[in-house]
């Protein structure tokens, strides 16, 4: 595995190519309770990211990790500090600039690696991908496995599957497991467990965490979180990228 940005402009003209997978993690700057950082959506997406390339190189694929994008549309912390929102349309041109400007370095295999999921922020992420679905010549294709689809929902947690997940007990064994120190464990050990109903309250139209009753930006059950669990859901996130690179591009495995 290799993050593309550790190396020289030499070294990266000998990885990139038509035949490397290049995953793109893709998180947000926002509030995760008072237990968790604002880079918990990144910290999943580079775990992801990372994972499922030691992964596809073990099978024989070259892989990179691109520096991660730290910044989506976070309208549902507004209120919070520390939230920082782009505008929808400045994600879709910086996801379409990324993968015009590795395709004009000859990439052709992209794969986005999500960690925030806020819906209208991966409703960008949806309509990018449709402009870079097939392969054509000097365009590179653009895989998102969209852990929100039913398909890769189903197999994690039972909290990330219930909605009332942001900073619950799955994020926060993912986080526990891929930066341990960045935890605030006093804090974490004695926040309640807290359901919402997130899903049925944005369906009736509540566009914050605070009018959700988030009133410290997290849902689910943060106490419980483990390491161990972390461990195996990164796992299960990476096979959700393995799988689709082997969809996407059956010839790589030949």
């Amino acid at each position: 595995m290799t993050d593309l940005a550790k190396h020289t402009w030499p070294e990266a003209d000998r990885i990139l190519g038509p035949d490397t997978v290049v995953i793109l993690p893709i998180g947000s700057t926002e509030p995760h309770g008072p237990h968790l950082p604002l880079d918990t959506d990144v910290t999943i997406a580079l775990a992801q990211a990372r994972r499922a390339a030691a992964r596809l190189e073990k099978r024989g694929v070259r892989c990179t990790v691109l520096p991660a994008l730290s910044y989506g549309l976070t309208n549902f912390t507004e209120g919070f500090a520390g939230t920082v929102s782009i505008r929808p349309g400045t994600l879709w041109a910086v996801l379409d600039d990324i993968a015009v400007s590795l395709s004009e370095q000859g990439v052709q295999r992209i794969v986005f690696s999500n960690g925030h999921l806020e819906p209208a922020h991966v409703n960008v992420l949806r309509g990018v991908i449709l402009d870079f679905a097939e392969r054509r010549p000097g365009r590179a294709q653009v895989v998102f496995p969209d852990n929100t689809r039913r398909r890769w929902a189903e197999t994690l947690s039972d909290e990330f599957k219930s909605g009332d997940c942001h900073a619950g007990r799955y994020e926060a064994s993912i986080v526990l497991a891929a930066d341990g120190p960045s935890v605030r464990e006093d804090e974490r050990g004695a926040l309640p467990p807290l359901r919402i109903d997130l899903i049925q309250k944005m369906s009736a139209g509540k566009t914050s965490f605070k009018e959700c009753g988030a009133e410290q930006a997290y849902c689910g059950d943060p106490a419980a979180a483990t390491s161990e669990e972390g461990e195996e859901l990164i796992e299960r996130l990476a096979d959700m990228i393995e799988t689709s690179v082997a969809e996407a591009w059956p010839d790589l495995f030949a």
